[in-house]
């Protein structure tokens, strides 16, 4: 490798470290964004310059294959489906960083080299990636709600099994790296070890999934560059793995409970789920938008909650004309983020800053729960789970001792739904039957849109 690569590759760390630290607040996160994208051009420039990787024509072949499939997927995708899409892209850098490393990995043998860097990151790699890329596929299926796959029977014995397994063939790879039905034996496990971890995680939990699979990716991705003995793919891979291990550490705070929890599907107990009928029959009272807009008329405060209900119905924009014009009057809006609300991490931040949401109205969970018993109307917009106070009643739920925003401290709730159809964990929610909780039926968007026009009239 020449000054010239090892220069480039170094710029584009450099950029890479620097776009995260951009992306920490939510006012530099686009600028941070750029940044870390310049650093990926630059890092593509240098590699495809370096004539020892590939010839050109394979090169433009891959481009245009890429561009083919890339840029339709990128411009149709619903907003709706973006945590599909980043579980589907985790999938496909663990399949790619396996591609590579086994590649690279046959190369040195056929040439008759024994290096043991070279064997270790290869074995880490495809073990690594097969988990990422059947993981991540169980994942989708799951989030598009068309997998009910669970696991088979005895799942933990047969993963414990299938874990033990892939430590043998390791051992193979390493002892006997000519045969190559080692390593392609461990492909298999690895995909089965995916697989079987990933089948039996909950819905609640498969934000936590997402981050966690995303940080596998990066750590295959820097394993690949070992095997590779490529800079700035190592470089790239312990960016992408740190960070992802990070926000899953958050997301798992924000379930309250550990990793191991989640990945054993101990998402609360296994108890039976209360019959909806039980709870909220009688006592469920609906509301409309002019009712709401006179309330809206004499609050201070509003707080409103997002979910992935505002994501489906597309409401973000209706939002924003809504928090404009309460703002307009003179009440303080605020909206609470709770940090696994949605189906992929950080889903409303973005939703509400595609809308131009101000910044300063967003609160994290901890900043806005003390502000509840101070509000006046807490609007909750599709969002189920999060607010659900069986979470703290219930230990046999499957959101059980889940942290949630107290909604139900607040003066008056209005709770935005179609129906009273039950959340992604499958539970119904107490709190729409509260004394204090008006439901406001309909789809979200229209509703607020609704509720604008009745402010207006007022």
């Amino acid at each position: 490798m020449d000054d010239l690569t090892l220069g480039g590759y170094l710029l584009a760390a450099i950029l890479f470290v620097g776009g995260l630290k951009l992306l920490a607040r939510p006012r530099t996160a686009v600028r941070g964004n750029q940044l870390g994208a310049t650093g990926m051009l630059v890092a593509v420039v240098v590699t495809l310059t370096d004539d020892a990787i590939i010839t050109w024509p394979w090169l433009v072949a891959g481009v245009i294959v890429g561009t083919v499939v890339g840029v339709p997927l990128a411009l149709r995708v619903r907003m709706t489906a973006m945590p599909e899409l980043v579980a589907l892209f985790n999938g496909f850098g663990g399949a790619a960083s396996v591609l590579v490393a086994v590649a690279s990995f046959t190369e040195v043998i056929d040439l008759g080299g024994d290096d043991s860097q070279v064997k270790g990151a290869t074995v880490m790699t495809v073990l690594i990636g097969s988990v990422t890329f059947t993981g991540s596929l169980v994942a989708v299926g799951k989030l598009r709600e068309a997998l009910r796959f669970g696991g088979v029977p005895g799942n933990r014995v047969v993963l414990a099994a299938a874990v033990v397994a892939s430590g043998v063939l390791c051992g193979g790879v390493v002892a006997d790296p000519e045969t190559d039905a080692w390593l392609w034996a461990l492909v298999a496990v690895g995909a089965v070890i995916g697989i079987l971890g990933t089948a039996p995680i909950g819905g609640a939990d498969m934000p936590v999934v997402i981050a966690l699979l995303n940080s596998l990716s990066g750590v295959a991705a820097a394993a690949a560059g070992f095997a590779l003995d490529n800079t700035v793919l190592i470089v790239a891979g312990a960016l992408v793995g740190a960070s992802g291990l990070v926000l899953t550490r958050i997301m798992c705070a924000g379930m309250n409970r550990s990793l191991l929890d989640v990945l054993a599907g101990g998402g609360g107990g296994g108890g039976a789920v209360a019959d909806a009928d039980d709870v909220y029959g009688g006592h469920i009272r609906s509301t409309d938008a002019t009712e709401v807009a006179l309330m809206l008329e004499t609050a201070g405060r509003v707080v409103i909650v997002p979910g992935y209900g505002l994501a489906v119905a597309q409401a973000q924009h209706a939002v924003r004309d809504l928090t404009a014009k309460l703002t307009g009057q003179g009440t303080e809006v605020l909206f609470g983020i709770h940090p696994v609300a949605g189906r992929m991490p950080g889903h409303m931040n973005v939703l509400l800053a595609e809308a131009e949401v101000p910044y300063e109205q967003l609160l994290e969970m901890d900043d806005v729960n003390p502000l509840l018993d101070q509000t006046d109307v807490a609007i909750v917009l599709g969002a189920n789970d999060v607010v659900n106070p069986i979470a703290r009643t219930d230990p046999d739920s499957a959101i059980a001792g889940m942290p949630i925003i107290d909604v139900g401290r607040a003066r008056v709730v209005i709770v935005i739904k179609r129906s009273l159809s039950p959340g992604f964990a499958g539970i119904p929610n107490p709190l729409f039957a509260a004394d204090n909780t008006l439901m406001l039926f309909g789809d979200g968007r229209e509703v607020v849109q609704d509720l604008n026009r009745a402010i207006a009239e007022i």
